[in-house]
């Protein structure tokens, strides 16, 4: 029976132990159990067990009165209340062999018992705190994030620099030993956030005085749970005004989801971090693109833009390239490296129409006008690739995405290397995410003091702000846009006008300055000639938006053949081939 007890009560300890990871490995999330909690009931069975041999002495009633006696003693033993002779007094049966190993097991229970409870005691004191504090701040906006990590820490520093009043909570916080976690809760605390270990899902925010802003970012590691945090909030919140939800995610289905789901009278905004760099950046600095454009001998001004790596940042930028470089005057090639082999058929298959033979390197009347030459199986670090880059002598601009921060700075410099060689001085740009680096790298010169002159993008520390994600100019413009020829729910609700609309107010801006006719003016101010020429230019930018989105030609130019499902559209036709009416929304979208 000691024997018994004793291995059992061991294997009960390690199977505490060991639960939270086997449960990971099972895909059970981490904040449903937790170490602590496991080993505090580990430690509970594990006592109980051992204190069976100490109290039974055989019979039905003393195997009673043994069970009640082993729990009362396992619960003294949380409130320190159980003495050591109780153990000691009672191992008269244990085998000698048995006995000491026995009372140091025992021993170690007697001290993390109490210290477990001390622990689950400050736990629930931490938990009422914040609940109090919460209390508190009920009557200011709150923005509430469903994670503590590097990315929510940024965007709540700058929130709490804008708003020192508003109130900035953290949910499903728990206390790890790691140093990032304790340098990052110490962050956290300085901002005066509160913690929550509860899920943002289940935080009780429904009765928050609905005269004040709240705000949920779910923004954590795991994009999956992120969307299922978020639809459990839309339908926590429906019914309740001036609610807004921030989801973070890149993939496609949690579009597809949010789109469907009722919304309610809550504001769902999906913040795809690529894209919206991407459209930061060309909203922001994209006129060094047609400044930097060289002219040749016909007065045609050539953008030659080299992408390296079709990762994410790549591919949106390949893909926006093509619409946001359709200006008159101007011609774009493009030229894409990749190591996958299979780049160029992957692309293709996302943009059919934008990479067809048909389209791709010609100038038809009214229509896009681009040359796009994807390269793949071409690693960076090879010869081959030197070589290649070493024929782009029409090169203006550079993007380096290869989803490394060493990668992709080692590669600028290298590319500034081979352009030099070839007597051309390009804009490089290189997604650099760590703030630290990036700051370190700005004007960085050689041995001589010559400057390399790179630019490094897509730092936290800019990325993650208030202006980006809770609001632009940018935004702002695109919603004006819509409300010409929409309402503005269904600017917020669907995606496929936001990004429409976005697309659209970057390239107005992209035409001030390139200063094309009639830019600057509203509809009824145009003349016919400016009328043309915005209508046709906007048209080129429609198609080439359109086919990047991954849209092709339905086959007609009925109205009735478009299909969404599909991405077929009757309008993908040059521009004389549209209807007066088509014709005439092109100058009203396309003008201020």
């Amino acid at each position: 029976m000691w024997s018994l007890c004793f291995w059992l009560a061991l294997g009960i300890l390690l199977l505490s132990a060991l639960i939270p990871t086997l449960s990971r490995w099972a895909g059970v999330r981490r904040s449903r159990v937790k170490l602590f909690y496991s080993l505090f009931v580990g430690v509970l069975l594990a006592s109980v067990v051992m204190f069976w041999p100490v109290h039974h002495s055989g019979g039905l009633w003393n195997g009673v009165r043994a069970a009640f006696l082993c729990l009362f003693n396992a619960i003294q033993l949380y409130a320190a209340g159980c003495e050591f002779a109780v153990v000691a007094d009672g191992m008269g049966q244990c085998p000698q062999e048995l006995a000491l190993a026995y009372q140091v097991v025992f021993a170690g229970m007697f001290v993390l018992a109490p210290l477990f409870t001390f622990g689950f005691v400050l736990s629930l004191f931490r938990n009422i705190t914040a609940y109090l504090r919460y209390l508190r701040g009920w009557f200011r906006d709150a923005y509430v994030f469903s994670e503590l990590n590097d990315r929510s820490l940024q965007l709540a520093t700058d929130i709490r620099n804008k708003h020192p009043k508003a109130m900035i909570v953290f949910t499903d916080v728990f206390e790890k030993d790691d140093e990032k976690s304790f340098e990052m809760t110490e962050a956290a605390e300085k901002l005066g956030a509160i913690f929550f270990k509860t899920d943002i899902a289940v935080l009780e925010c429904k009765y928050h005085s609905r005269k004040r802003k709240l705000m949920f970012f779910t923004i954590g590691e795991d994009e999956t749970e992120d969307l299922d945090q978020t639809l459990k909030l839309i339908e926590r919140y429906r019914d309740r005004e001036d609610t807004h939800i921030y989801v973070f995610s890149t993939r496609i289905e949690s579009e597809l989801l949010l789109t469907a789901v009722d919304k309610g009278k809550v504001r769902v905004r999906r913040i795809n971090e690529v894209q919206s760099l991407v459209d930061r950046l060309l909203y922001e600095q994209g006129k060094t693109i047609f400044d930097t454009a060289r002219e040749g001998e016909d007065g045609i001004r050539r953008i030659g833009a080299v992408i390296v790596g079709m990762g994410r940042h790549g591919d949106q930028m390949l893909r926006s390239l093509s619409w946001f470089c359709q200006m008159d005057g101007y011609e774009l090639t493009v030229d894409a490296f990749d190591k996958d082999k299979l780049a160029l058929e992957k692309f293709t298959a996302k943009a059919p129409e934008l990479m067809s033979e048909k389209i791709n390197g010609n100038q038809i009347p009214g229509e896009t006008r681009y040359q796009i030459t994807i390269h793949p199986d071409m690693d960076v670090e090879t010869a081959a690739f030197a070589g290649e880059i070493g024929q782009l002598r029409q090169t203006t601009y550079v993007l380096v995405a290869l989803g490394s921060d060493e990668l992709n700075i080692n590669t600028a410099v290298r590319l500034r290397m081979y352009f030099e060689r070839i007597g051309i001085h390009p804009v490089i740009q290189a997604i650099v995410y760590d703030p630290h680096q990036k700051k370190a790298l700005q004007g960085i010169r050689n041995y001589r003091n010559v400057p390399y002159d790179i630019h490094f993008l897509g730092d936290r520390e800019e990325a993650y702000t208030e202006a980006v994600i809770l609001g632009t100019a940018l935004e702002e413009e695109a919603l004006r846009s819509h409300l010409k020829w929409g309402k503005e729910e269904e600017f917020w609700t669907y995606e496929y006008n936001y990004r429409s609309s976005i697309a659209s107010a970057i390239h107005r801006q992209a035409r001030r300055w390139c200063q094309i006719p009639g830019s600057d003016k509203r509809e009824s101010e145009l003349t016919e000639r400016e009328r043309d020429i915005i209508e046709v230019l906007e048209h080129r930018r429609w198609n080439a938006y359109m086919r990047s989105e991954g849209y092709v030609y339905s086959g007609s130019p009925d109205p009735k053949t478009r299909n969404d499902l599909a991405k077929m559209h009757h309008d993908l036709v040059p521009f004389e081939v549209l209807s007066e009416e088509d014709k005439r929304k092109d100058s009203a979208v396309a003008t201020g």
